[in-house]
């Protein structure tokens, strides 16, 4: 199908930068949605996408980001990316300024572009056979672990609202999937959570053999979208081989055992 074009949450850095350029590099046109407009210029100039600046927990901000949207042309696609975590706290220590913002910023973005391009989508399904939504969420939705509840909570949240828009739609041809990434080493994610602790961030990383990328995620993204259009990939977990487990990271070299080391 030419010419489909896919809106692109977060795009301003990780995963939501690197499906925009995986994307282009597959024909699609591309709206790149974030708060940072020099970031997005950047990113424009550099990959053809178009971009619009806007604040998701923002209710009026995505309205008006909803009526550019229905003025410039049909929306294929939509890829919420956006999100991210605050804080390692423990439940009982748990701020509720940074519990909240992650529930905003995950769950209640999530719907208000659901709800305000759901009609958009609908409308390019009718005309060209198919429509997607795709959400990114992670593995924190599926495993809880110590200092996490926050983000555990407001990922578990955003992955129910996805099963359920699934079940909600059956019928349409608008297919709904999810990816679940487990740990990504991207520029800001876990800098952003710690409170800017460059150390700290790159802690988490330090001997993990080949963590995930951004641009391995877009990866599975891309092939989601252009995925014949009667195949939904309902949910997608996707670890470095070093983490066979949210709680299991190896550190060092991958290595084979050797038969008396088992």
């Amino acid at each position: 199908m030419a010419n489909r074009r896919a809106v692109v949450t977060g795009a301003s850095s990780g995963i939501g930068e690197a499906t925009v350029r995986a994307l282009r590099a597959r024909g699609w046109d591309v709206v790149g949605v974030a708060r940072r407009e020099a970031r997005l210029a950047t990113l424009v100039a550099e990959t053809g996408a178009s971009a619009i600046a806007c604040d998701l927990t923002d209710a009026d901000a995505v309205a008006a980001l909803v009526e550019e949207l229905d003025a410039t042309g049909p929306v294929h696609a939509l890829v919420q990316v956006a999100g991210g975590a605050r804080g390692t706290d423990r439940v009982e220590d748990g701020s509720i300024a940074d519990w909240q913002w992650m529930f905003d910023a995950n769950v209640l973005s999530s719907q208000r572009l659901v709800a305000g391009l759901l009609p958009l989508l609908r409308r390019a399904a009718a005309v060209d056979g198919h429509a997607d939504t795709l959400f990114v969420t992670s593995t924190a939705a599926q495993v809880a672990y110590p200092g996490g509840a926050g983000y555990n909570a407001a990922k578990a949240a955003e992955s129910m609202l996805v099963h359920a828009l699934r079940l909600e739609l059956n019928g349409e041809p608008i297919r709904v999937s999810e990816v679940a990434p487990g740990l990504v080493h991207t520029e800001e994610f876990t800098l952003n959570r710690l409170g800017g602790d460059k150390a700290a961030a790159e802690a988490v990383y330090s001997g993990v053999e080949q963590p995930l990328l951004a641009e391995d995620v877009a990866d599975v993204i891309a092939y989601a979208l252009d995925a014949p259009g009667h195949v939904n990939l309902d949910l997608v977990t996707m670890r470095p081989v070093a983490q066979s487990a949210n709680h299991l990271l190896a550190r060092g070299p991958l290595r084979v055992r050797m038969v008396d080391e088992r």
